[in-house]
């Protein structure tokens, strides 16, 4: 007896039902595909932090989220490409394969690419950024800072702002940035002696255009997880030189970390 048409034990029905299905899943999967590479792309992204330069606000491992909606500020978590091979030896991310490439590149899962950075912008284009005043404080534009919330701490003991002095002007464009374990931190302080093709001491400043955003939190270990909130101390700091000048004005040009 011929099996009746549209019955379920139909092998015909039952497969034209199974490719549909497969093709509703695979409608499904490239949307959701598409939708996080264009949050990606213009919404925020995930990083996976390699080193301790910013412990104790970000802890080697964590994953954290950088939001592309609004512009940067004095006193943010910011994610940067690498301005001038800064990295040298510190460590780096483990390498995915290719699946975890392809669900990295969509956003997914966080970005491990070795040409980020991550630190705590101190000076904006046009600030005149020093250490230290007579309580050991940077101060920017003449305003100390007080870092205390967020300085590296171990033991009681708290990182001092700066071990060696600094006084200088960041141009036009750039960014001065530090990181908050200032111990283990190759930051703008370390590389004021490296060549840079767009001028003296331009190597120390980080390009604004090569910041991806600022970290709005911290995602995971979930036990880490919360928001990163901007220092208030920064809001006390008042506008720095205006119009920023094209090249740094360095006063201290031979520190070395």
């Amino acid at each position: 007896m011929n099996a009746k048409a549209g019955s379920e034990d139909n092998p015909r029905t039952v497969g034209d039902k199974i490719g549909s299905l497969i093709k509703e899943l695979l409608i499904v999967v490239i949307g959701a595909l598409i939708i996080a590479a264009l949050i990606r792309a213009f919404v925020g992204q995930m990083f996976l932090v390699p080193s301790g330069s910013m412990e104790h606000t970000l802890n080697i491992g964590d994953r954290i989220a950088v939001q592309k909606i609004t512009h940067f500020k004095r006193g943010d978590v910011v994610v940067f490409k690498d301005p001038n091979h800064w990295l040298g030896d510190e460590p780096t991310a483990p390498e995915r394969g290719p699946i975890g490439k392809g669900l990295e590149w969509v956003g997914i899962l966080p970005n491990t690419d070795s040409e980020y950075l991550v630190k705590r912008v101190i000076g904006l284009p046009g600030d005149h950024v020093k250490c230290c005043d007579t309580q050991g404080r940077i101060t920017v534009n003449g305003q100390p800072l007080n870092e205390q919330s967020y300085l590296y701490t171990e033991g009681g003991l708290q990182s001092k702002p700066s071990e060696f002095p600094f006084d200088v002007v960041v141009p036009a464009d750039r960014i001065w940035v530090m990181g908050d374990h200032r111990d283990d931190s190759a930051d703008s302080r370390c590389h004021l002696q490296d060549e840079d093709p767009d001028g003296k001491y331009m190597g120390a400043f980080v390009p604004v255009d090569d910041v991806v955003g600022p970290v709005f939190a911290v995602v995971a270990p979930l036990r880490d997880a919360r928001f990163l909130k901007r220092p208030p101390t920064f809001d006390a700091v008042p506008a720095g030189e205006s119009p920023a000048p094209a090249q740094p004005v360095v006063k201290t040009p031979n520190v070395r970390c």
